[in-house]
């Protein structure tokens, strides 16, 4: 039984080395392909409804049909792009509908995985909470209805992540920061009609009390925190 076994491994080995070589190749062309077009429907490039043209797409990024419809499914599969039969893909839209089940769905996630991430109290939780905060703060931010700088983003994003990292659930990590994008869509889509607030000092209460361990005050915060956004972008005029 041992020399067909090694055999099917003498195959793999013996592969061509071009061969991996393509793989590797077409799996990063793909990555680059979805990773640009992800990064153009959160900002906003490519706006709610528009039409995807893979001819187009083909063009820009001077490749083969392959990557394109795979960087397109998978951007189906996360909800920022919608495929209507007989007429291909278009950028998701967005309404008011969404965005209200949005951010009740990240209030139920990011509370729980608060709530568990505050009972097991990890001390690395809670330094790279704090730390998370304190680069947050130290990030310059664009005037109000600006697009924000990529470092301020970034570390935001960075901090939501920290938030809900003790506890302990790697699928609710995965889900709370696919959440944490699609509302980011949004709030980037209306930036420019929304008045500043002290988004800051929202996010220092929320790890006020963490550190305190008082998960219910720490919900409670996070929920007005995601409230306060939702309501922003609703008298935005973005949705409807």
């Amino acid at each position: 039984m041992a020399a067909p076994f090694k055999s099917v491994v003498s195959a793999i080995e013996e592969a061509p080395a071009a061969d991996r070589t393509g793989d590797r190749q077409a799996a990063t062309l793909t990555k680059s392909v979805y990773e640009q077009l992800r990064a153009d429907i959160l900002t906003g490039r490519m706006r709610p409804g528009e039409k995807i043209r893979a001819e187009a797409l083909r063009k820009r990024f001077n490749t083969a049909s392959s990557p394109v419809r795979e960087a397109l499914n998978r951007l189906l599969a996360e909800g920022f792009v919608a495929l209507e039969e007989q007429k291909g893909f278009r950028v998701a839209p967005v309404s008011r509908k969404e965005l209200k089940e949005l951010v009740k769905t990240r209030c139920w996630i990011d509370g729980l995985a608060i709530r568990e991430s505050i009972e097991r109290f990890e001390v690395n939780w809670e330094e790279n909470l704090v730390l998370a905060l304190h680069r947050l703060s130290r990030a310059p931010r664009g005037q109000a209805g600006q697009v924000e700088s990529a470092e301020w983003e970034s570390r935001h994003k960075a901090f939501h992540k920290a938030l809900v990292a003790g506890c302990g659930s790697r699928r609710i990590e995965r889900i709370s920061e696919q959440l944490f994008d699609a509302a980011e869509r949004y709030r980037l889509l209306a930036l420019e009609y929304v008045l500043e607030r002290n988004e800051l000092e929202e996010h220092r209460a929320i790890v006020d009390a963490c550190i305190s361990r008082d998960a219910d005050r720490a919900v409670e915060v996070l929920s007005h925190h995601y409230g306060q956004t939702f309501d922003a972008i609703a008298s935005s005029g973005l949705t409807s």
